[in-house]
């Protein structure tokens, strides 16, 4: 039997209930969860959280990467198989190989870091053709923008969605 794919995803752990950015990431959990994607996360807060209660309101798996750096920090609630790395490093290139596809929500310069690497491994051949980095929503057009002036090729290895479900539709096509 073919295990389920797994959709990463990153964005920033400062969200909160109420912000529109835990709204996003909530409703995109819940629509890859509904679509048969297992999804992994840093398992914390933030979009973290978000993502998992969505995915877990929909009856989907949550494979949390944690990291045993953070000493007091736990894995939220909705995680249901929690992977602990040592380092940050590890906790990235585990996201990474989990990932069949990746999601990157708005977030700060943790968030910046994960899309940095994906990004660099798509634009140098070291990640798959069929595997999407997509942005979703508006916040990164503008980096993109910057970077195209720099190295125009580059933005192809991103794509941009405006709203979860354009994002899923966008990984169920791959």
């Amino acid at each position: 039997m073919m295990s389920k794919k797994i959709i990463t995803i990153f964005g920033t752990a400062r969200a909160m209930p109420g912000d529109s950015i835990f709204t996003l990431a909530m409703e995109t959990g819940r629509l890859l969860a509904q679509a048969g994607f297992t999804i992994a996360n840093g398992g914390y807060g933030g979009t973290m959280l978000a993502t998992a209660k969505g995915a877990a309101e929909a009856g989907g798996e949550i494979i949390g990467v944690t990291c045993s750096a953070f000493k007091s920090s736990r894995a939220n609630e909705y995680v249901t198989r929690e992977m602990v790395t040592g380092s940050l490093d590890e906790r990235l290139e585990t996201l990474v190989k989990l990932g069949q596809a990746y999601i990157v929500l708005p977030g700060g310069t943790g968030t910046l870091l994960e899309l940095a690497k994906v990004w660099e491994l798509k634009n140098k051949g070291f990640l798959k053709e069929d595997k999407p980095v997509i942005l979703l929503g508006g916040f990164w057009k503008p980096l993109i923008e910057l970077i195209a002036t720099e190295d125009a090729d580059s933005s192809r290895f991103v794509k941009l969605a405006d709203e979860p479900k354009r994002a899923v539709e966008m990984i169920i096509d791959e």
